[in-house]
């Protein structure tokens, strides 16, 4: 074929390939067509020539011993020729040699040429899904923005991000929340498959909780230039979440960074989250002491760290005045929840019999537990 590599360079420019890529498919496609116009068992490679800018396909023959089992295998036989016969072409020719017959696919006629358009039509194909899949399979858990294209009749919203078109099923969908097609959305990207029958499907979600992390890292610039970490994040999407905060900066306060003048910030991801209620929390790595600000609005009274055999936290037992048991648990349990979620650990709460006052000391807490303030003096 004349000027392959004028071809390849528009093909990779148009879809935005690279070039070798490019020709490396072009050459799988020339060979997938010789063997289906010529011979399947035909071993062919497909040559290209930079100085002319053509490509040659050409059938390798590798000389092998008159008695070699691979003669006798119908199969792949194609490919092989006795040194006996060889040496009757070529009186110099070792075994081993790899006899190059060339063949010119324009001589099958309009049968290779339609074989040759589809194939390289289907091996570029392969070539654009597989930069898309990587592309997006680097982008899950990041941010991205589209606009919803159709909504079936399960709920599932089809959405155009860029080239490609993505779902958001119902499930990943915060409660409550309706699209209809034009709508803008925003969603991070959960999962990224490869379908032979379907080619690449991407699943976005607005309910997991790198969602409001990412929503944060847009709206706090702290958080977008590292001066905020988010150590971790839990969510009961459309409800609550709670978000725990390290600042990297002394000058810098994490959760005010976060919240903004008069809840701006935090208000502004809350929006997005159709209502949710984020609760900002400094993080520290004192377990005791950030189970016990996970916890709020309850005030605690004492926490303890049950850890396996390994040496591992597996487990936080809690006591908490009577009073308080009800804002740890939370309407629904949604408090507990949220704690454990963000903890990683199983939360066990214990009544003591102390009180809270109005300022929110603690008296007389039971078997002189003492705040845990005072534990960390």
């Amino acid at each position: 074929m004349e000027k392959i590599l004028d071809i390849a360079e528009a093909i990779a420019h148009e879809k935005g390939l690279q070039t070798d890529q490019v020709i490396e498919s072009l050459k799988t496609a020339f060979i997938q067509t010789a063997k289906r116009v010529i011979d399947r068992n035909f071993a062919f490679e497909a040559v290209i020539n930079d100085e002319t800018k053509t490509l040659d396909v050409i059938q390798i023959i590798t000389v092998v011993a008159d008695d070699d089992e691979r003669l006798q295998d119908e199969e792949i036989a194609p490919a092989y020729i006795s040194i006996t016969e060889a040496r009757e072409y070529d009186d110099q020719v070792e075994l081993d040699d790899q006899l190059q017959i060339p063949h010119e696919l324009q001589e099958y006629g309009r049968t290779a040429a339609s074989q040759l358009h589809r194939e390289i039509e289907y091996h570029i194909q392969r070539l654009v899904e597989d930069e898309l899949y990587n592309k997006y399979q680097s982008k899950i858990g990041t941010l991205v923005t589209g606009r919803v294209t159709r909504v079936d009749a399960q709920n599932n919203t089809y959405i155009e991000v860029d080239e490609v078109r993505a779902v958001l099923p119902m499930k990943s969908r915060i409660k409550g929340e309706l699209f209809v097609v034009g709508d803008h959305l925003k969603a991070v990207v959960r999962r990224v498959n490869m379908d032979k029958e379907n080619g690449m499907q991407i699943e976005l979600s607005r309910t997991s909780p790198k969602f409001l992390e990412e929503l944060l890292a847009l709206e706090v610039p702290e958080i977008a230039d590292g001066a905020v970490i988010v150590e971790g994040s839990a969510r009961i999407p459309g409800e609550r979440a709670k978000i725990a905060l390290l600042s990297t900066h002394p000058q810098v306060d994490a959760v005010g960074a976060t919240v903004g003048v008069k809840g701006v910030r935090i208000n502004a991801v809350s929006q997005e989250l159709n209502g949710e209620n984020i609760d900002c929390i400094e993080y520290t790595s004192i377990p005791e002491l950030f189970i016990s600000r996970i916890m709020a609005p309850a005030i605690i009274s004492h926490v303890e760290i049950v850890k396996n055999e390994e040496g591992e936290a597996e487990k936080a037992i809690i006591t908490l005045p009577a009073d308080q048991k009800s804002k740890a648990i939370g309407k629904s349990g949604i408090n507990i929840r949220l704690a454990s979620m963000l903890s990683g650990l199983n939360i066990e709460l214990v009544e003591s019999d102390s009180t809270t006052n109005e300022d929110g000391t603690i008296e007389e807490a039971k078997d002189g537990v003492d705040a845990l303030e005072a534990l960390f003096n």
